[in-house]
């Protein structure tokens, strides 16, 4: 599974080369300048105000109706309790990478090192149409909030206010861009003030949540909890539809991934970054279950005003006043989640950019706030031109193919960690000469001696071949080899993402034939099956014990869980819909010409040498003795 990665030079001609570059990985811990590190600044709570304020958008303020009037009814707290449920497993699978990989990335990064850089590139082009898209949107929506505080919808100063530019039809949104550009501006400055001021921000939004809560408690035991009380029962739609709403609200737990976005900046990541991850999921889904339970009470879902839900639900029994409160709630609301949205991406360009896949000027890292300036301009500049140009509402869905299609790479990389983790690394062209001289002592002592170590550079033409089978003699028993464990697992992980892609496709599809469906459910759920046996029967690499920083959090019941959730994310991917579909494709396509024709050629990687991790080590310990 190993190869020498020098791609141009290697037989094979430019097509065999290209393709070689795609599955090329990454070191843990890749060499970072002085000039390109960030500071370590932050802890458990500056995590949970990054990871709440970026979950608990306003859409909370609108889902609580839409849902429980087409979907959950009155089991609208039970819909989020298990949109929460199939979040946390993404949850435990970015809680063991992020401490295992605590470097700028997130997705991105894990992708590099344990799938291979075409993949990696993919993931990471994707976050980047997410990240401004879904700023954009978020500061599209502050400013009709904010106007309905100042008196209206023409309560905003002129030089604020929405203007249709004359013969176009088009919207200008000047808060919107303003807005963008004053994030930017707070980014820039360092992310401990930066977070600190989202902390403040998402405070004051939950004491809003709070406030609905415990006002709309009173209320309810005071009137009796009449949303309850209906003939329809608890579910008026069905089991079904309390599912298909816990499909919809899945989408208002995304932004938990923010947090491993700035893994990096953490001053202690094994411990402080599962417990700001889970902490901020758990707080999350409490708030949501809590405010659901109460608005769902107070008026009967039927009665739910789509647009605005809690507001209406108060002006109905007679407390005018608050809808002003829960107005100012989702404008600290979607401020915190514009934090949020614009918090990650110029960590995502530096991180790319630092591999060499962009342009080495998203790398650079301001000496004083540590903060990678350059690339948190360029986002904000994007976004505030989109968000002062355009309605991206149309555009929202194209946000969620980014995160689901990280959130599934996440989940592979968790089983490729532990059943087939890397086995070589990439050391930089200079130390050839090293890399030689210790190739040739290895050489003689196998020549002279009857050690199986594995050979130092990692060839696809190694001739050492294994029994498919040996005889462990302690134990009395029959076990794979290690050369034939790590191929029946990587086989294994690749069915099961082949059956859970196919199983779906086919249970997505209504309009295929039963003699197609049907049988496309069979196998893809046979793969997926046999995928999930074969893992859950062999045993996992003893590598994953070392292999990058060990000591933080280890994601349970693998190779179960991470399964669960590669099927989660597919299903929803595929439940997205073809016009979401055509647009990501526009702007994957683009981002394929430009990895051919920059990225690939600029990686630095690309005149690596991968050596088997058991020689890396000797190899750098020389290199250090021979320099001192």
């Amino acid at each position: 599974m190993g190869f020498l990665v020098d791609t141009q030079k290697e037989g094979g001609g430019y097509s065999w080369g290209c393709l070689r570059s795609l599955v090329r990985r990454k070191q843990v811990d890749s060499a970072i300048s002085s000039h390109h590190q960030l500071a370590k600044a932050l802890t458990v709570p500056h995590l949970i105000a990054i990871g709440v304020g970026a979950t608990i958008g306003a859409g909370v303020y609108i889902l609580v109706g839409t849902v429980a009037r087409e979907h959950s009814g009155p089991a609208l707290a039970l819909s989020f309790l298990i949109a929460g449920i199939a979040a946390a497993l993404s949850a435990f699978c970015y809680a063991e990478l992020s401490s295992r990989c605590p470097s700028a990335g997130s997705a991105y990064h894990y992708s590099y090192i344990c799938v291979g850089e075409g993949v990696a590139w993919l993931i990471g082009w994707a976050l980047i149409l997410e990240y401004t898209i879904g700023g954009s949107a978020v500061a599209r929506g502050i400013s009709p909030n904010l106007a309905l505080i100042f008196g209206g919808e023409d309560g905003l100063p002129a030089f604020l206010a929405r203007h249709q530019i004359p013969g176009l039809d088009v919207v200008v949104d000047p808060c919107a861009a303003f807005l963008v550009f004053i994030v930017t501006g707070l980014l820039c400055l360092g992310i401990k003030e930066s977070t600190f001021a989202q902390g403040v921000v998402t405070a004051a939004n939950v004491c809003v949540l709070l406030f609905v809560i415990v006002a709309g408690s009173y209320l309810g035991f005071k009137t009796g909890w009449a949303g309850y009380e209906l003939p329809t029962g608890f579910f008026p739609f069905g089991v079904d539809g309390m599912l298909a709403g816990s499909a919809t609200v899945f989408f208002a737990f995304i932004g938990f991934d923010s947090v491993a976005s700035a893994a990096e900046e953490v001053k202690n990541p094994q411990r402080d970054l599962p417990i700001g991850i889970g902490l901020a999921l758990f707080l999350c889904c409490s708030l949501y279950m809590m405010v659901s339970i109460v608005i769902v009470g107070l008026v009967p879902y039927y009665a739910m005003d789509p647009d605005t839900p809690i507001s209406s639900a108060f002006a109905s029994h007679d407390m005018q006043w608050a809808v002003y409160l829960i107005t100012l709630g989702a404008v600290m609301a979607l401020c915190s989640a514009l934090m949020g949205a614009l918090l990650p991406q110029p960590r995502i360009l530096m991180a790319m950019a630092r591999d060499g896949l962009l342009p080495s000027i998203f790398s650079d890292v301001n000496r004083r706030t540590q903060v990678p300036v350059k690339a948190t301009l360029a986002t904000g500049l994007c976004a505030a031109t989109l968000a002062f140009f355009m309605d991206v509402s149309q555009l929202a869905g194209m946000v969620s193919v980014g995160t689901l299609l990280a959130f599934t790479m996440v989940a592979i990389s968790v089983l490729i960690l532990r059943y087939v983790p890397p086995d070589e690394l990439p050391l930089p062209s200079s130390l050839q000469e090293r890399i030689d001289s210790v190739s040739v002592i290895s050489s003689d002592h196998i020549g002279t001696s009857n050690s199986t170590k594995q050979p130092l550079i990692c060839g696809n033409d190694v001739s050492v071949h294994f029994p498919v089978i040996e005889k462990q003699e302690a134990l009395g028993c029959w076990v794979l080899s290690e050369e034939n464990r790590r191929r029946v697992a990587g086989w294994s992980i690749m069915f099961t993402c082949i059956g859970a892609f196919l199983l779906s496709y086919a249970a997505s599809s209504l309009n295929f034939p039963g003699l197609l469906r049907y049988p496309l459910c069979g196998v893809g759920g046979s793969l997926l099956l046999a995928g999930l046996i074969a893992l859950s029967s062999i045993d996992q690499d003893d590598a994953r014990h070392t292999f990058g920083h060990t000591g933080g959090f280890i994601c349970p019941f693998v190779p179960l869980l991470p399964i669960i959730c590669i099927l989660i994310n597919m299903y929803l991917l595929v439940n997205l819909g073809s016009a979401t579909w055509a647009r990501v494709s526009v702007w994957l396509l683009i981002g394929v010409l430009v990895y051919v024709f920059y990225g690939r050629k600029h990686s630095s990687l690309a005149n690596a040498v991968y050596v088997t991790t058991a020689h890396a080590e000797e190899i750098y310990r020389e290199h250090q003795i021979s320099l001192a």
